[in-house]
């Protein structure tokens, strides 16, 4: 029961890293008084996917899916968090298009 606990625990820890990162991240059009990107809904997150660096918005719900956080998880692996360049998953366009198709 513990391990549980931790397990989500951690995992909490990790999406509201990944949120605050977000949230500064894709600034194309900046609202002055909020700070974030006008382009990019409440309630959503810009992530750049394959090898062209496709933007996508994605509902923030995404992140509670087991395969989105595995999706997270590879983009934490192979990238970090900790870089300018924004959130990006290291996976082909059409196999990101095919499972966000499967979450909303």
């Amino acid at each position: 029961m513990a391990m549980k606990k931790q397990n989500k625990v951690a995992q909490t820890a990790m999406l509201k890293q990944i949120l605050k990162k977000c949230s500064s991240l894709g600034k194309r059009i900046v609202d002055d008084e909020s700070g974030l990107p006008v382009d990019v809904p409440k309630g959503h997150f810009a992530v750049y996917v394959g090898e062209n660096r496709t933007r996508y918005i994605v509902p923030i719900s995404f992140l509670t899916h087991p395969e989105f956080q595995c999706l997270l998880r590879r983009a934490e692996e192979e990238f970090g968090f900790g870089h300018e360049m924004g959130l990006t998953i290291p996976c082909e366009e059409v196999v990101f298009q095919s499972l966000t198709s499967m979450l909303r």
